[in-house]
């Protein structure tokens, strides 16, 4: 069971932390809430990381059996959304600067607009700061593209499961941490080691991708051929 639940965690946390990024997310996160005093920060960067907690795990539990209740096989589930992860980290290790600028110009854009009442922290913890920013659609669907890989039932769906919940859990409190620590971390690694977090981060998540896809491929060509 153990060894089950390590080997789910293994697979979910790496992905995650190479789709979110919080090192790069901190600094950008520094930047957006320059305007707040320290308490504020302190209280969005616990609120973003129980949201951001709160999302991917519903991403992970239910996004495979929701788009298998439309009928769609766990196989053509792992290809797509090996396919779709491996797309976003593509386009990461390519242009990881345009990747993070979108989504600082997002969260930027929206925390303009819900500034309206500037008091109002839960104004902008869930929207912007957790979605699109924290947990935008790429977040989401390689957490649904993890879910994917569940067992068919019994102690190793729990395990799996189990596994990949520490793994959401863990990042939710990397986030706290980082957030929290936003002004530090900008200063110590800068734009330079930014731009290395993020490349490492997206080879990383190809890797994945790729490996989502072929553990639906495999079973679809074993088929094909001794079918």
């Amino acid at each position: 069971m153990f060894a089950s639940v390590s080997e789910a965690f293994l697979l979910g946390f790496p992905a995650l932390f190479s789709i979110v990024n919080p090192l790069a997310g901190a600094i950008i996160f520094n930047e957006v809430t320059a305007g707040r005093n320290h308490r504020d920060r302190l209280i969005l960067a616990r609120r973003v990381a129980v949201n951001s907690a709160a999302v991917i795990l519903i991403s992970l539990w239910a996004g495979s059996y929701i788009l298998s209740f439309f009928g769609i096989s766990l196989n053509a589930l792992r290809l797509a959304g090996g396919l779709v992860v491996a797309a976003r980290a593509y386009q990461m290790l390519t242009a990881p600067e345009a990747h993070e600028e979108r989504k600082q110009a997002q969260a930027a854009q929206a925390t303009a607009e819900a500034e309206v009442i500037p008091e109002d922290i839960s104004s902008i913890a869930f929207f912007p700061l957790t979605l699109p920013f924290t947990t935008g659609p790429g977040t989401i669907a390689v957490a649904v593209a993890l879910g994917t890989q569940h067992p068919a039932s019994g102690a190793p769906l729990a395990a799996f499961f189990s596994g990949l919940s520490l793994a959401a859990l863990a990042m939710a409190l990397l986030i706290w941490i980082a957030y929290a620590t936003a002004d530090r971390l900008g200063a110590l690694l800068g734009e330079t080691g930014r731009r290395v977090v993020a490349r490492l981060a997206a080879f990383i998540l190809l890797g994945i991708g790729v490996q989502i896809m072929l553990s639906g491929a495999i079973p679809v060509l074993h088929q094909a051929l001794h079918g």
